[in-house]
């Protein structure tokens, strides 16, 4: 008997992979549908590849972030949109107001600390593993403690969850 998991001819990773990014879109579906505002003290880091076909953000953006950035969606945002294969919104960096669309396929982590609850996404095999990132410093919260959450660094035992298939290599 091999220690090594026999290979699946099911994806069963991408299926996984897909239905917690439907998880994202069925959250912001309902921000979107109750008006746009967010319940009692819950906020949102999303955290998304930049290079990912379908994102479009400023191009002040793309250059700082050329490959990845954390949003944050509190209070200062508007005209959030949700489709079935992403989402647009429009936030300000630095008091300068932009349009970002974020297809859920680039999403690498979404967090939600006012109930310590979080997603983290596996990076497709044309993506390198995330490497730590700079806030976007859109007017959202940017505190050290905020953005390793919105990262997975929780400390706590948080309920951060990660999946991880491992693959024969």
């Amino acid at each position: 008997m091999s220690d090594d998991a026999p290979d699946s001819l099911i994806p069963y990773d991408q299926i996984v992979q897909e239905a917690l990014r439907a998880v994202v879109g069925s959250v912001l579906g309902e921000i979107e549908a109750g008006g746009g505002t967010l319940p009692g003290n819950h906020h949102f880091y999303i955290t998304f590849k930049t290079g990912v076909q379908g994102v479009e953000i400023p191009d002040h953006l793309r250059q700082r972030f050329p490959d990845e950035m954390t949003i944050v969606l509190q209070n200062k945002f508007w005209d959030l949109n949700v489709t079935d294969v992403g989402f647009s919104v429009g936030l300000s960096f630095n008091k300068i107001s932009s349009h970002l669309v974020v297809p859920f396929s680039a999403i690498t982590a979404f967090v939600d600390p006012a109930v310590d609850f979080g997603l983290q996404f596996q990076a497709t095999a044309a993506e390198e593993p995330a490497t730590p990132i700079d806030p976007a410093e859109n007017d959202g919260d940017d505190s050290e403690h905020a953005r390793d959450e919105a990262v997975g660094k929780s400390e706590d035992g948080s309920n951060v969850v990660t999946v991880d298939f491992g693959r024969k290599k």
